[in-house]
């Protein structure tokens, strides 16, 4: 049986033209220009070539940074028919055919790597479907995605591949392939330098981008070096990276979060201003903001919750764009509030001992009586009420009786939960001195 894949031309044969990112694919995996932390002699890929090893993978990174590239380059270091197949256009029935052929080669003494695109978008069933080929050596599967494997693949696929990192390429990386091009050009393109490096950031570490772009930029017929501003004129700037409900979303805000908690207003606003470009929903992130200013600067400042729901409501009056900026400003002052987790720290400390003591009662001291029979029994009896004390403070304990009292929320000696923390010495003492 034919293999779906062993009809199409051969673009290295064809006489038609070659956009520029094809010309310079990489011929042996020595030339791919960077990933050495994937490729090098220390690398996963440079141990399992050296050992004669190769196992199933799972290629994760951003687009453009080699993933297709290396799949058929490790295909022929190892001698496997090399099939590419996207989980976007593929269905059962082109799965079945493919499997078919891969056992028919294996039968004739050749095996089968089988890189799928974006294997992500495969079905639970559908992943599972590689399993028994993967194990009983029909085919070697690489897949890739732009996605977190840890949440978009089955925990069994991901038990039987590797995952390996491929980081976007560098603003060094991106030089050496401009380079490169231009040797395949036959000329140097017509920009400064200045207007060089826009182009590389331009490319926002995607190789394949860069070649596009420079492609674009070798057409133009011009006798003099365009300058930076010339460049933005006639190059629309790719948009940035981002996904609303995948890894980056999650990344981002994540950055967000740490960076106020860190003390840090101006990486806040970068990481801000990040999410804000790549579409995100700007409630989304006021409700998020407001998370922070709970759980990270709680007692410590009590107004910075004020100022996120102010910000927050600000935000819904105005709309987008000029409601941004109320959130930006909740931003920054949250960077520069004091921190403290204490009273968060304090809740789940407090969340725990609830559930392990289960159902205890009130001690029946603090226990309302509106009944004769309830008096009878004791509720009520003993409580002092504590207006009535010396310095407005009784003493008594308010935990159940046969429980040990709790220690839990344990204030910080920063901003406002610095008063937090005398008063709390200053009850601590006086129940100590009442209880003795």
């Amino acid at each position: 049986m034919a293999d779906l894949f062993d009809t199409l031309p051969d673009p290295e044969t064809s006489t038609a033209p070659r956009p520029l990112a094809d010309r310079l694919r990489p011929k042996k995996l020595s030339e791919v220009i960077g990933q050495d932390q994937v490729l090098g002699p220390d690398g996963p890929l440079g141990v399992m070539l050296a050992s004669g090893s190769l196992g199933s993978l799972i290629f994760w990174g951003p687009p453009g940074v080699g993933k297709t590239t290396i799949a058929r380059l490790l295909a022929d270091e190892t001698d496997l028919h090399f099939v590419q197949i996207s989980a976007i256009f593929t269905g059962v029935a082109d799965l079945k055919k493919v499997f078919e052929a891969a056992k028919i080669r294996r039968a004739n003494g050749q095996g089968t790597l089988l890189f799928v695109d974006e294997i992500h978008r495969f079905n639970k069933a559908q992943q599972d479907g590689f399993l028994p080929h993967m194990e009983d050596g029909t085919i070697l599967l690489v897949g890739a995605t732009t996605e977190n494997p840890s949440f978009e693949l089955n925990s069994a696929l991901l038990s039987r591949a590797q995952v390996l990192v491929l980081d976007r390429l560098s603003l060094a990386d991106l030089e050496l392939l401009a380079q490169r091009a231009e040797r395949d050009l036959g000329r140097a393109l017509p920009l400064t330098g200045e207007a060089r490096d826009a182009l590389m950031e331009m490319a926002d570490g995607d190789g394949r981008a860069l070649l596009n772009l420079i492609e674009q930029v070798a057409a133009w017929k011009t006798d003099d070096k365009l300058d930076r501003d010339a460049l933005v004129a006639r190059l629309q700037k790719r948009a940035a990276q981002y996904d609303k409900s995948g890894d980056a979303h999650y990344n981002l805000i994540s950055a967000l979060h740490k960076s106020v908690r860190g003390s840090d207003p101006d990486a806040a606003l970068y990481w801000l201003a990040r999410m804000l470009d790549g579409g995100e929903d700007p409630r989304y992130l006021a409700r998020r903001i407001t998370r922070m200013s709970v759980e990270d600067i709680g007692l410590a400042d009590p107004q910075a919750q004020r100022l996120c729901l102010d910000a927050w409501a600000t935000y819904e009056r105005l709309g987008s764009p000029e409601g941004e900026l109320a959130l930006a400003e909740a931003v920054a002052y949250l960077a520069l509030a004091p921190k403290s987790n204490a009273a968060y720290v304090a809740y789940k400390a407090a969340s725990a001992a609830a559930r392990k003591t289960g159902s205890l009662p009130p001690p029946k001291h603090i226990l309302n009586a509106p009944t004769r029979l309830m008096k009878d029994q004791g509720y009520g009896e003993g409580y002092s009420y504590d207006h009535d004390a010396e310095d407005g403070f009784s003493g008594q304990d308010y935990f159940p009786e046969t429980m040990k009292r709790g220690v839990y929320y344990q204030p910080v000696d920063r901003g406002f939960e610095r008063e937090l923390k005398k008063r709390l010495d200053f009850f601590a003492k006086l129940r100590s001195k009442r209880g003795a």
